[in-house]
């Protein structure tokens, strides 16, 4: 029915969801599930995992996947009366997001069924809102009149009519169903039910409006079922009811609630809201599916207060902010992390912070901290603004820097401040090109000749740099021996490389808190300007991708790491230095799926990024770098 189907499932740990994944993981399909909240514990580790804001997953991401059924859960709401604030939230996370997967999916080719969870809310209320309490359910079917009566039911209606003009121009290649949920209730849900009982766990009243109110409560479990059964039928499409078809009483869910909870208080409270008496008509969906939903109130009710009491400690700690130390220029840069931190949660805000008050970057971050030098910032001040700011996430950007913060990652730490950095050891090894030669070398890898002295003996032209710290600080290339001696005398810390002609490489890897490393880029270096790739491309070479592995596997890496290194005409390899941080070109490898920054900050909240697929994209690109320019209100 659905084994090997490729399904991507948005909003896929809902309470929906969480019923959902692993009934098609059962069946043998290969899921992929993108929503806000941390990966359940309960997903089994075939099922991939994009933890984040939908609103900014790419097209590359689908493309690699290549499903061929989209499940559209994602969704937000509030429960009767809807806040002034949801006017921003219902637009992002309902009428936005809806727009922006459907975007994603339209042109997909591998695509042939899109299922978009809907609402009964579309149905105009008038039918089955009441000013009197009713004795029998108004049934509503799927081609009665709407008038959604909140944001969220416009939402859904804005949806089905997009989806409407999708299928008009998608003919046989895709078929759209629109699957208005009814009442939903389920394990660690935000409805009625599950906050009831969650209140009556705490020994705490609960309130109890319009008990006479007549719902179809469909369980999380059966909504999933009905789902599988749309996906797996020929024939479905359009406009769907997914209910019970048998309506029940508030007054049913407090009585069965009484039976498990026998000191069960509760009080009586007036509302102006109407009395509804509603149920699905599901007619179509038996016609379709031949099944309908089998669970009942008293069946399911005993199984949430189970999960309830199990979860009832369970509190999910939200991400800090993040902080850029020396963000400089390096705009890029910081855009790369705050569409990261957008990801994770549009509320994290990046801070950039540089001795520098007029640093161009501190344009393109929500916050500017005009920081001491690294070598006079006490560690207790830099804890002290970070709790300040709510940071909990550090990414350092400068050679000279990475010392200090590896020297203090523990301590901050124990703050709860997590910082992109290696051990201090591997970073003192990257920081000098001598100790750098003389390690690598010591355990047979390709590095290229380091020296304190030029022999003549051994080139005939060189390469002159500082000791210490970034290559391009200080830089010859390709001289003759005397010029290179010449050169020499203008350095604080010189050291002479012979010069080797080839192919210039930079491999971007990311490397994880357990040492395991994640994801690796190799690109060209295509033009270099002051050290810095301004054009480089992305390809495939193993070689030197099992070499660059075999390296980071023997020391202790964290975070993103960048190598460069030459490959001469004859195939040989030769190592020229690391940088255990983040370079200036290093975006493009982000652009081909190596998502560094979501997955440091994925991290620094405890999650474990193996189970997050490095989608590595099948297409090669070019990154070029250019100036350009914003223009800021004063």
């Amino acid at each position: 029915m659905l084994q090997n189907k490729r399904i991507f499932v948005s909003g896929g740990a809902g309470v929906i969801g969480q019923e959902l994944i692993p009934k098609l993981h059962a069946l043998g399909a290969v899921v992929l599930v993108g929503d806000l909240k941390p990966r359940p514990e309960h997903f089994a580790e075939e099922v991939l995992y994009f933890q984040g804001d939908l609103n900014y997953l790419t097209k590359d991401i689908l493309e690699d996947f290549s499903p061929n059924i989209f499940i559209h859960l994602a969704a937000t709401f509030e429960r009767s009366t809807e806040s002034y604030s949801f006017w921003e939230e219902n637009f992002w996370h309902n009428v936005r997001l809806s727009h922006h997967l459907a975007t994603l999916v339209k042109d997909l080719p591998s695509v042939t069924k899109v299922i978009n969870a809907s609402s009964y809310l579309i149905y105009n209320p008038e039918l089955y809102s009441f000013s009197e309490p009713q004795s029998a359910p108004y049934s509503l079917k799927e081609s009665d009149p709407i008038y959604p009566r909140n944001l969220t039911g416009m939402a859904k209606l804005a949806h089905e009519i997009e989806i409407r003009f999708l299928q008009s121009f998608a003919g046989e290649s895709k078929s759209y169903i629109n699957a208005r949920i009814y009442r939903g209730y389920g394990k660690g849900s935000r409805c009625v039910i599950s906050r009831w009982i969650r209140s009556l766990l705490n020994g705490e009243e609960i309130k109890v409006y319009r008990k006479e109110g007549i719902f179809d409560y469909i369980y999380a479990g059966d909504t999933a079922e009905g789902l599988i059964q749309l996906a797996a039928s020929k024939e479905a499409s359009g406009i769907i009811n997914l209910g019970t078809g048998k309506a029940r009483k508030v007054q049913d869910v407090v009585d069965i609630l009484g039976k498990h909870f026998p000191g069960m208080r509760y009080t009586e409270h007036e509302s102006d809201i109407p009395f509804e008496a509603s149920q699905a008509d599901i007619s179509l969906l038996k016609s379709l599916t031949h099944w309908e939903p089998k669970n009942t109130l008293e069946s399911v009710i005993p199984e949430i207060i189970e999960y309830e009491r199990a979860h009832i400690e369970q509190v999910t700690n939200p991400p800090g902010n993040v902080m850029l130390s020396s963000v400089s220029k390096k705009i890029p840069l910081a855009q790369s992390i705050k569409f990261a931190c957008n990801k994770l949660d549009k509320d994290v805000l990046l801070v950039g912070a540089d001795l520098n008050e007029n640093a161009l970057g501190r344009y393109f971050c929500d916050d500017f901290w005009c920081m001491p030098r690294i070598n006079h910032l006490d560690i207790k001040d830099l804890i002290d603004y970070s709790k300040s700011k709510g940071i909990k996430a550090i990414i350092p950007s400068r050679d000279m820097e990475l010392p200090y913060y590896a020297k203090h990652r523990v301590e901050l730490l124990k703050s709860d401040i997590k910082v992109m950095v290696s051990s201090h050891e591997t970073v003192e090894i990257c920081l000098d090109k001598l100790k750098f030669y003389e390690e690598l070398s010591s355990h047979n890898f390709p590095v290229i000749p380091t020296s304190l002295s030029l022999h003549s003996k051994d080139a005939d032209r060189w390469v002159v740099k500082e000791r210490f710290g970034s290559g391009s600080a200080g830089l010859a290339v390709n001289v003759a021996e005397a010029e290179a001696l010449a050169f020499a005398e203008n350095l604080e810390n010189p050291i002479f490389q012979p010069f080797i002609q080839g192919v210039e490489y930079s491999v971007d890897a990311y490397v994880t808190k357990s040492g395991k490393v994640k994801g690796i880029v190799c690109r060209t270096r295509d033009l270099v300007v002051g050290g810095e790739s301004q054009i480089t491309s992305t390809v495939s070479n193993p070689e030197i991708e099992t070499l660059i592995e075999s390296i980071l596997g023997n020391y202790g890496f964290y975070g993103h790491v960048v190598f460069q290194l030459i490959e001469t005409s004859d195939k040989k390899l030769h190592i020229i230095e690391c940088n255990p941080r983040f370079g200036g070109a290093s975006t493009l490898s982000i652009a081909v799926g190596l998502d560094s920054f979501y997955w440091f900050l994925l991290e620094s909240i405890g999650q474990n990024v193996d189970k997050y697929p490095f989608n590595k994209g099948y297409s090669h690109k070019r990154l070029v770098r250019y100036a350009s320019d914003i223009f800021v209100k004063i």
